[in-house]
């Protein structure tokens, strides 16, 4: 017999003891068996620049209880974990501490730049990883993978190649978003668009040789000089003498076409636009439909360069409020009006972006996308909820290039080398020393590197391998189910999917598990600005892992944001000690050296029959729960099974029967509650892996550990439909008596008698069958069977069920003069109340000058206090009537 637990649930006595057990003896290394299904699952890499916050918490809680459950369903359930290199977040961290130490990165130089960001991502990229473990993530840490690893760099390289040879990688001169704080390029995705109070500026633009002029209204007039024409809409009459006709550019006396074009909306502003083709994306496409040319005006820092004349070196925003000034005093400024509108900021570091026209690395996406839409319109790709599928549809289809390079040093170079002597391009696998065209050795690699999720997106093969054909990519690959946050779909899903179809011919994954956000009890987003944030590890550190996982996963489904209230963890951790608790019971009544019964021998009783039943009733439910990713309701199933029909219920009826001398029946009883047990344990491991592992290493008859434990099964053998329906029918019974006695507030130490008056024959059975239960758990003293036409008079309380009323005499449970006495109080201070009330809502000054909510509360309180006054008095009559007849 194994040593009992100790007498109180302390989470930390065990947690890190049982993390380093599982991880040392390789319960998390799945291996390439081919007679067994793989089940896979990527962790959504987190940054190394990061620490563990409640998304994560959430996020990693789920692969969790996915990857167990496969696992002892028998799989060989693969998660990897990694994490990603986050080269704007990496670089700026390293720029910052630079900073501190009085250096700068162009000072290091680029060899040296990258020693500081490797020995940086050394000291604090393993945070998080150590953070995770104290959550009890069961992956695969002798597979780990970092975005920048060599191998990874090899499958970096080896896309892009692919991708130029295939003719999707070129580069060109297009409009990008420009970081002017982290001077790089950054995609669509990684830009925040937030309503922003602005002011539309109505400026004049002079025609050639005409005293007419032109009115256009824009937000940018430090643009200006970077003004290429002015396009009306073809069907606008206003304007119709006005195409092709010459306009002079205000403050700069530049001649500009006025040109047509469909895009111009008539509606907006005055109808009239300034074309900037290198500082708007939809100017940008104008300009190339009228070869209109470019000119920048603003450089990387977004101050105003040579080709904005007097205005030189100025910031935008101060170029701005100068420009519109000097266009005032020359009287070209007709109008000033407020104006709200989207305006995009870096993800990163909140600067407003700048559209600019460079020269940048691009991926043709229109023929990526096409079959990445096919795959989920064919049900290849599964969104869980699916609503989420229209989201990834709506990106694929509007999709436009994405901008893959990024003016940073910490990333995955672009395998790119240009020719000084003869200007060729060479795009190569390896590094190139020498020129395949003209033969020189004046050769300069790229200096740009890769957009993070060039990187990521390759993440659910290049871990596995690839493009080596390995026994891990073989096997593992294409994985199973992603589970990561609805806010990355075109960030990271939509990536890893083109990818994937381009070069493995199928989709990464088959499902892809859509988590909300993790919010304050008030509904707000956790951020540092509103001091609201949660961190897990203290809550881990307070309550244990358990308590914070199911908290997380409990009321929560996917795709839905969730409330944290720390009220639920406290809850949570009380289900851990029940649970506790019941072990403890369990083991303090099995005897020294306890082997089991087996099905044959054991002499089953009512309420045995009735909890193997019920056992038998949720593993398929739970099973189809988690099929489903209905983890929530899955955890509240189990929850319900072990806290009411278990410990409530079961362990209270079998008392009896553990402290009796019937050797078989007591047995019997021990094996039942071990069994449903072991059963509880196995179900709730994936959701609780802690308590679970520790508790089933003390129980008897366990040859193996939790965690690599065969998951519960449908036992048809042990389902007893017949003696279920009558437990049920006894509970109900029972919980109805317990209520009417709490109602009365009569305490369970009182017997009372119980009379049951049924309609039938078979109730009449089950209730003397199961006799022993109404005094036991129903505080009875007796029973007594009476048929239907007795008549009950007031001094009896009656309950109404299905088949049945149950009547309990007043004397057993009340002594009805002190009852009497307690209810004239009662009515006392209730009058009292209604009294004081009466006279508030009468005096009109409180009336006049008080709020109306505090008005109606006062009015409310009346109404309560007369429907209670009503019941007492009722009640009163009762008692003092039972009195009267007594005399």
């Amino acid at each position: 017999m194994r040593e009992n637990l100790p007498k109180n649930y302390n989470p930390k006595e065990f947690e890190e003891k049982l993390y380093e057990y599982w991880n040392e003896n390789g319960y998390f290394t799945p291996k390439v068996d081919n007679s067994k299904k793989p089940y896979t699952i990527m962790m959504p890499p987190p940054n190394v620049t990061g620490t563990l916050h409640m998304g994560h918490a959430l996020n990693n809680t789920i692969q969790d209880i996915l990857i167990r459950y496969k696992r002892m369903q028998g799989f060989e359930a693969l998660w990897l974990p990694g994490t990603d290199h986050a080269s704007i977040s990496t670089e700026a961290k390293v720029v910052e501490k630079l900073k501190s130490e009085g250096k700068s990165k162009e000072e290091l130089g680029r060899e040296k730049f990258l020693e500081e960001s490797w020995e940086w991502t050394k000291v604090y990229g393993g945070r998080i990883k150590n953070q995770l473990k104290k959550l009890g993530v069961s992956c695969d840490w002798s597979r780990e993978r970092f975005t920048l690893d060599e191998h990874m760099n090899k499958a970096v390289t080896e896309m892009f190649v692919r991708l130029y040879e295939k003719g999707l990688i070129y580069r060109g001169d297009r409009i990008i978003n420009w970081c002017p704080n982290c001077h790089t390029a950054i995609s669509d995705a990684e830009v925040e668009h937030e309503d922003t109070h602005r002011y539309m500026y109505y400026i004049r633009y002079p025609l050639k040789d005409e005293n007419d002029g032109i009115i256009i209204a824009t937000t940018r007039p430090e643009t200006m000089f970077g003004d290429l024409a002015i396009a009306v809409n073809p069907n606008d009459e206003r304007y119709k003498e006005y195409i092709g006709k010459t306009a002079i550019l205000p403050l700069s006396n530049r001649e500009i076409p006025i040109i047509a074009d469909e895009y111009v909306e008539m509606d907006f502003g005055t109808g009239a636009l300034k074309i900037t083709p290198s500082h708007d994306p939809n100017d940008f496409e104008v300009g190339e439909r009228h070869n209109l040319g470019h000119l920048i005006v603003l450089d990387e820092d977004a101050r105003i360069n040579e080709n904005g004349g007097i205005y030189k070196g100025l910031d935008r925003f101060d170029a701005r409020k100068k420009v519109a000034e000097d266009l005032k005093e020359q009287g070209y400024l007709i109008d000033i009006k407020e104006y709200e509108n989207a305006v995009g900021h870096c993800e990163r570091c909140k600067t407003v972006i700048e559209p600019i026209i460079s020269k940048q690395w691009f991926v043709k996406m229109e023929p990526l996308a096409k079959p990445a839409i096919d795959a989920y319109n064919n049900g290849e790709l599964k969104f869980i909820p699916d609503r989420f599928g229209k989201v990834y549809l709506h990106w694929l289809e509007n999709i436009r290039d994405w901008c893959i390079s990024r003016q940073l040093w910490w990333g995955h170079r672009l395998p790119v080398y240009y020719c000084e002597s003869c200007g060729e391009v060479i795009v190569s696998r390896d590094e190139v020393e020498k020129c395949n065209v003209c033969g020189s050795y004046n050769i300069k690699q790229d200096t740009d590197t890769l957009d993070t999720w060039f990187s990521s997106g390759l993440w659910p093969f290049s871990t596995l391998g690839w493009p080596d054909k390995t026994p891990d990519l073989e096997y593992f690959f294409p994985t199973d189910t992603l589970v990561t946050g609805y806010d990355i779909i075109f960030f990271w899903v939509i990536r890893m999917v083109v990818t994937s179809l381009s070069e493995m011919g199928e989709v990464p994954f088959k499902d892809v598990f859509l988590t909300g956000l993790v919010r304050d009890s008030q509904g707000r987003k956790m951020s540092k600005s509103l001091g609201n944030g949660i961190d897990p590890l203290e809550i881990i550190d307070e309550y244990g892992a358990d308590a914070l996982r199911f908290t997380l996963v409990t009321g929560n489904s996917p795709g839905n944001d969730m409330r944290f209230y720390i009220e639920r963890v406290e809850a949570n951790r009380n289900f851990a000690n029940k649970l506790w608790n019941a072990s403890r019971f369990l083991l303090m009544n099995l005897e020294e050296n306890f082997s089991s019964l087996s099905d044959e021998e054991m002499e089953l009783v009512d309420e045995d029959k009735w909890i193997l039943t019920k056992l038998n009733e949720i593993i398929p439910q739970i099973n189809d729960n988690l099929d489903k990713y209905e983890l929530g309701l899955a955890a509240e199933k189990i929850y319900n099974f072990l806290w009411e029909d278990y410990c409530d219920w079961y362990i209270e009826m079998v008392k009896t029967r553990l402290y009796g001398e019937d050797g078989l029946n007591k047995k019997t009883a021990q094996t039942v509650l071990l069994r449903v047990l072991k059963e509880i344990l196995k179900l709730l491991h994936p959701f609780m892996p802690f308590i679970t592992e520790e508790i089933w290493q003390h129980l008897p008859e366990t040859e193996k550990p939790l965690i690599i434990e065969n998951w519960p099964i449908k036992n048809d053998n042990m389902v007893f439909e017949r003696e279920k329906e009558e437990i049920d029918y006894i509970k109900t019974a029972i919980k109805a008596i317990r209520n009417i006695r709490s109602e009365m507030n009569v305490p369970m130490s009182k017997k009372s008698k119980l009379i049951f008056v049924p309609d039938n024959e078979e109730i009449k059975e089950t209730i003397l069958k199961n006799s022993r239960k109404f005094i036991t758990l129903a505080s009875a003293e007796d029973l007594e069977i009476e048929n239907k036409n007795i008549k009950f008079g007031t001094d009896y309380v009656s309950i109404v069920l299905e088949k049945c009323e149950v009547y309990m005499p007043l004397k057993d449970l009340i002594d009805i003069t002190k009852e009497i006495e307690r209810l004239d109080k009662e009515r006392l201070r209730l009058e009292d109340e209604i009294n004081r009330v009466d006279k508030k809502l009468a005096n009109e000054g409180f009336v006049s000058k008080a709020p109306k909510n505090i008005i109606d509360e006062e009015k409310q309180k009346k109404i309560k206090y007369t429907q209670m006054l009503e019941s007492v008095k009722d009640r009163l009559k009762i008692l003092q009537n039972i009195v009267e007849e007594d005399k």
